[in-house]
């Protein structure tokens, strides 16, 4: 039985949005990467404590995973934390329950073949509930509409709604590296009113390889996003704006520019590091060449570097505090908010202009503060 399906829940928000390219991604294999291995792990060590918490015998991996380390630690134990509580705010309205880690989860009653695994599924009447964890520290992931997670949630009524009277789904992303807990909620009709009208006939065409190409945010994953025809059209369009009158844009023109700027940097730099792959086993760019970058000066041997100033008479060593978070990890949430509390103060964040949508509230410019004076 294979390891993922043609049609992933993972990959869902992609082939929703563009359902040929379900097709053009299938014979490429995945890409690998140090990140995707460290959420493996900690997606390991999560599931370890979790069901250890809960009293089953399950074995240890810490040893065996490659990037173990304190804040994996604390990020999986605020999981654990976080999951248990809510295994027991179920009990407060059903009295048994069910918890499910890492559970298989088949939906291919809406899309042919799918199934996919569910980091932790809590069972009762009234609520299913519905938790992904998410190692990123890149991209802010939302529950809200999140696809992925109401493909899980198909799968977990499939197998479990005879045996509870389920009326709504909770879905919560828990991603504590971004200090996001998401949680959005959906009527279990509402759920299966989209998996018969948008899901299944939408899979349908991408399982058949139709429909139409579409380019967009949900690109940023694609295994084809530096080579796909449709997405260099889009984003050339904006290499062809008419900038000739007048000489300078206005503001309503830089409005109407700015939602595709990072989309634009975004294939940019996709198709940079993409030539860059295909160069270095030989494929040749015209006008262009492969040259060898900068380089640092590194140690050979770091004990005998030591060994050798310390005769010297020197201190090879520099001394710096522990992070906050590793401080943190080291004293303990509470004796750290006891200890160093009254220590910590927030930076203001740099001034980021972003859509309309997002959650963040307005800064103050020195313009409002001039008018406010």
């Amino acid at each position: 039985m294979p390891n993922h399906a043609f049609l992933s829940a993972s990959a869902s928000h992609r082939w929703l949005n563009c359902p040929p390219s379900a097709k053009l991604c299938a014979g490429i294999s995945d890409e690998s990467s140090a990140f995707a291995q460290e959420g493996t792990d900690c997606h390991e060590l999560c599931a370890f404590l979790v069901e250890n918490a809960l009293g089953k015998k399950v074995s240890d991996p810490r040893e065996n995973l490659t990037y173990y380390n304190t804040e994996m630690q604390f990020c999986a134990e605020s999981y654990r934390d976080f999951v248990l509580e809510q295994y027991e705010k179920a009990k407060e309205y059903c009295p048994d329950p069910l918890i499910f880690i890492e559970q298989r989860l088949d939906f291919s009653r809406y899309v042919k073949d799918g199934f996919g695994t569910g980091d932790c599924v809590i069972i009762a009447d009234e609520v299913l509930h519905i938790i992904d964890y998410k190692h990123g520290l890149g991209v802010l992931v939302e529950s809200k509409g999140n696809t992925q997670m109401m493909c899980y949630a198909l799968g977990a009524l499939e197998a479990f709604d005879d045996l509870y009277d389920i009326d709504r789904i909770e879905m919560t992303i828990f991603q504590p590296r971004k200090a996001n807990i998401s949680t959005w909620s959906i009527t279990k009709q509402e759920l299966l009113k989209w998996a018969e009208e948008v899901l299944k006939p939408t899979a349908e065409l991408a399982y058949e390889g139709k429909g139409e190409f579409n380019a967009g945010e949900h690109c940023k994953f694609c295994k084809v996003r530096a080579t796909c025809r449709k997405r260099a059209e889009k984003n050339l369009e904006l290499a062809q704006y008419d900038f000739k009158m007048p000489s300078s844009l206005g503001n309503t023109e830089i409005a109407a520019i700015l939602p595709r700027i990072d989309q634009l940097i975004s294939w940019g730099g996709d198709v940079k590091e993409y030539a860059l792959s295909k160069a270095k086993t030989g494929t040749h760019f015209d006008g262009f060449k492969l040259v060898e970058g900068r380089s640092t000066r590194k140690y050979t041997d770091e004990d005998a570097v030591a060994k050798r100033v310390k005769e010297a008479g020197f201190d090879p060593y520099e001394k710096k505090l522990y992070s906050i978070t590793a401080m943190s990890n080291l004293l303990g949430k509470k004796n750290f908010e006891e200890l160093l509390g009254d220590l910590i103060y927030k930076a203001p964040g740099k001034p980021t202009l972003v859509p309309e949508s997002d959650k963040r509230p307005v800064m103050s410019t020195a313009a409002d503060d001039f008018k406010n004076e």
